[in-house]
């Protein structure tokens, strides 16, 4: 084979055939996430600082609290299985507290009605596919499909946790206020 022989390099399409499909929704939802920051900072003449202010989370409603609190804690615990070993109790007791508190995330989710004040919003479709996910997954891992489980609820996590969570920090969101200070 010689130098000019292009023929057996991989091509383009073959190198960003190997970047998971998880890896491109988290690429493109940060670059979303960042030019509807940018846009939002720019318009109000913005410059956010970095604190935690718990004050806002703690005067918002019930269902907000709660949603938050099952969302940290699917976040946590959603990062431990994905890099601990697969298969063991442990993974079995993490997972059991990860489903319910998935559950407790998205089933909260249809009490927050904020950004449109009387309906729902259309985050609220990923909260009805996470409910219907859910038993997917567990059927998946029942039947021993551990590729179908894994892509299940590895799906869940990134799409429900890693995206939603993140627009949930845009400028003039509550996770927002939490975090920053214009």
């Amino acid at each position: 084979m010689s130098l000019t022989d292009v023929s057996s390099q991989p091509t383009l399409k073959s190198r960003l055939g190997r970047i998971s499909k998880n890896t491109w929704m988290i690429s493109i939802a940060l670059v979303v996430y960042a030019a509807l920051s940018i846009a939002i900072l720019m318009h109000f003449q913005a410059v956010p600082r970095f604190r935690i202010d718990l004050s806002p989370l703690l005067r918002s409603e019930t269902a907000v609290q709660i949603h938050v609190a099952a969302a940290v804690t699917t976040l946590l615990v959603g990062t431990v299985l994905m890099f601990a070993p697969k298969g063991f109790r442990l993974h079995r007791t993490l997972g059991w507290t990860w489903v319910v508190a998935m559950a407790v995330t998205a089933g909260s989710s249809f009490f927050i009605t904020m950004i449109f004040e009387t309906h729902f919003s259309p985050i609220h479709a990923l909260s009805a596919w996470t409910m219907i996910g859910l038993p997917m997954g567990i059927a998946a891992i029942r039947r021993r499909d551990v590729a179908k489980h894994r892509k299940e609820m590895t799906g869940m996590f990134v799409g429900a946790m890693l995206i939603a969570g993140l627009f949930s920090m845009l400028p003039g969101r509550l996770m927002w206020e939490v975090f920053f200070t214009t």
